[in-house]
């Protein structure tokens, strides 16, 4: 098996309670959790709100270092990554986040918004990141000259996703973190964005990162799913299995919980 793209060893993130400046007490928000993230896979990590979801994934990202334990990228830990090493891993690792409008700049127009990715991280001049970006846009499906002038408040949540993901390609990544991607769309238009996604992963061979408390996008899009419960990992396996015989309580009780489509 190739050499994990990401890999996080017994994590831990610890934040104070609140109490007085002479407090003692802290709270595992991620409490020693273990994963591996291999090149063109899709590991979703799963649980509800306050399970650690998020917090692993900025961790991840090297948004915030663990309190104890280990994030390393192509096997070199995150904090000894200088220079050249620190921006291949910024260019290579990149991030989709829930909340569309506040992820751009609302000054900016989405072929600007798109093309600034392509003059930071590979260094381009401002003409070829302009071409470069309107290709992105076509390729999400945001034909560039109908869409590249326009300012993210003219455009719908959908599209405004769209934008994100074409931004996140920019810099050529080999993961995409997306941070519930999906959750604040319409039903049709989440199942729009998805196949997107996987199309561009089959084409570009990217890995993805999920999380989501959504099993119906687990099922669609899951490699490996990952389940934290209250910080910890609980169950682990393939999509498959956690999906169709979960082993713990937590994983079942989610799976319940998950609206069933009525047929028409």
């Amino acid at each position: 098996m190739s050499e994990p793209l990401l890999r996080a060893d017994h994590v831990t993130r610890k934040f104070p309670l609140r109490g007085g400046m002479f407090a003692r007490d802290w709270f595992s928000a991620v409490d020693g959790v273990s994963l591996e993230i291999f090149p063109g896979e899709t590991v979703a990590v799963v649980g509800e709100s306050g399970s650690g979801k998020s917090t692993l994934g900025r961790m991840l990202l090297g948004l915030m270092p663990p309190t104890t334990g280990t994030v390393s990228f192509r096997g070199t830990p995150l904090p000894s990554l200088r220079g050249a090493a620190r921006r291949k891993f910024r260019r290579e690792i990149q991030v989709v986040f829930q909340d569309t409008g506040a992820s751009l700049n609302p000054r900016k127009n989405i072929g600007d918004s798109v093309a600034l990715p392509l003059r930071w991280n590979l260094g381009l001049g401002r003409a070829e990141a302009a071409t470069r970006a309107a290709v992105l846009l076509d390729q999400v499906g945001l034909p560039a000259e109908q869409f590249a002038r326009r300012l993210p408040h003219a455009l719908s949540g959908g599209q405004r996703q769209r934008v994100g993901i074409a931004r996140a390609l920019a810099s050529n990544p080999s993961l995409v973190v997306a941070d519930e991607p999906v959750s604040a769309l319409d039903v049709s238009v989440r199942a729009q964005v998805l196949r997107l996604m996987r199309q561009l992963q089959a084409e570009r061979g990217l890995a993805y990162l999920f999380i989501t408390h959504d099993l119906g996008v687990v099922r669609a899009i899951a490699d490996r799913v990952v389940v934290m419960q209250t910080g910890r990992v609980v169950e682990h396996g393939s999509a498959d299995a956690v999906l169709s015989a979960p082993r713990h309580d937590y994983t079942r009780a989610l799976l319940a919980a998950t609206p069933v489509p009525v047929p028409p």
